[in-house]
């Protein structure tokens, strides 16, 4: 393996702007009245996606905090096929999946759609914001390798 730079250490202005944004997007959500549950589910789902260990391990034990489910963290990467999450948080998964996975323009459509049937525009803002943070975050991760401790 080679050696990495973790960027977030190398760069702390760049990142702390990256974290305050994170800060600004939570508020953000709360204001729209996303429950921290449905965010870190949103962050959970996203990492997943892109295979954050780091982002993963953090915003498990987040969710936990916020006082998720274990079951429901142990079948989020399967959501649609449970009947675990409410019509909210599955609007908010698709949105966030349609976001992260730019390449599926029909994907994104369907869920665009389907999130106007269920989310306030506020909530749609903040949905799309939290995917867009913590892909960033992931990135940083990834490309660092940043480890699980």
């Amino acid at each position: 393996m080679s050696r990495r730079i973790f960027i977030d250490k190398q760069s702390p202005k760049a990142y702390h702007a990256l974290v305050q944004t994170s800060e600004a997007v939570r508020a953000t959500a709360a204001d729209a009245g996303l429950e921290r549950t449905v965010v870190e589910l949103l962050n959970l789902r996203v990492s997943q996606l892109n295979g954050c260990a780091s982002c993963l391990d953090v915003h498990t034990r987040a969710a936990l905090r916020a006082g998720e489910d274990t079951r429901r963290l142990g079948v989020l990467a399967a959501w649609r096929d449970t009947e675990l999450f409410s019509p909210l948080e599955r609007a908010a998964l698709a949105l966030a999946e349609a976001t992260t996975v730019l390449s599926d323009a029909g994907a994104q459509e369907a869920a665009y759609a389907d999130a106007l049937e269920v989310l306030t525009e506020d909530q749609i803002s903040a949905v799309i914001w939290v995917a867009v943070t913590i892909n960033a975050f992931n990135r940083v991760s990834i490309l660092s390798k940043h480890p699980v401790h």
